[in-house]
C-alpha cells in the first residue's frame, strides 16, 4: 500500500535520508517548515510505515569488517519448511546484511560483510552448505564498492 506524499513529505523524507539525526527543528529549516509541523508530518509517516527505522550508518572498514561478499543459494528441495528453516537462519545471522528471494537460476541472494575470507569460508562450510535444503552456494567477492547509500530515489 503506498501513502500519498505530497511535496513538503519528499523533503522532509529525503533530509532524513541524508542525515536522520536531524531535530525537527533543523528539518524544518532544511524544508522550510515549522518544528511542529515537522513533528506532525514525521508522526504520520513513522505511523504509515513509511520511515520503518532510524540508524547510523557504521563504517565496515573502520570496524575491521574488509570483506564484502555476495552469495547465491539454490535450494535442492523447495518446500515450505526448508524455506522457513533457511529463511530464520538467515535472518539469525548478523553477517548477512541483506537477503532476497529471487526469480531465475538462484533462489536467494545475501550480501555478507566479514573481517576475512576464512571467516567467509567458516560462513559458507559451516552453516550453509550443511543446511540439507541447500544444493548449491555460489559467492562473489566485492573488490571495490562504487556505491553504498542505500537512499530512496525520491521525486
Amino acid at each position: 500500500m503506498t501513502f500519498a506524499l505530497d511535496g513538503y513529505d519528499v523533503k522532509l523524507l529525503a533530509a532524513l535520508q541524508e542525515n536522520a539525526a536531524l531535530t525537527n527543528a533543523e528539518l524544518g529549516d532544511v524544508i522550510s517548515l515549522s518544528a511542529s509541523q515537522v513533528s506532525r508530518r514525521r508522526q504520520k509517516l513513522e505511523e504509515a510505515g513509511v520511515i520503518r527505522r532510524y540508524r547510523a550508518a557504521l563504517s565496515s572498514e573502520a570496524l575491521g569488517l574488509t570483506v564484502t561478499a555476495f552469495i547465491g543459494v539454490t535450494l535442492g528441495a523447495h518446500s515450505r519448511e526448508n524455506a522457513r528453516k533457511f529463511r530464520n537462519m538467515v535472518t539469525a545471522m548478523p553477517e548477512v546484511q541483506e537477503a532476497h528471494t529471487l526469480t531465475g537460476d538462484v533462489d536467494y541472494m545475501l550480501k555478507i560483510v566479514v573481517p576475512d575470507l576464512k571467516t567467509l569460508s567458516r560462513i559458507i562450510n559451516d552453516d550453509l552448505l550443511p543446511q540439507e535444503a541447500v544444493q548449491h552456494v555460489r559467492s562473489s567477492i566485492a573488490m571495490e564498492t562504487l556505491k553504498d547509500d542505500n537512499l530512496l530515489p525520491l521525486s
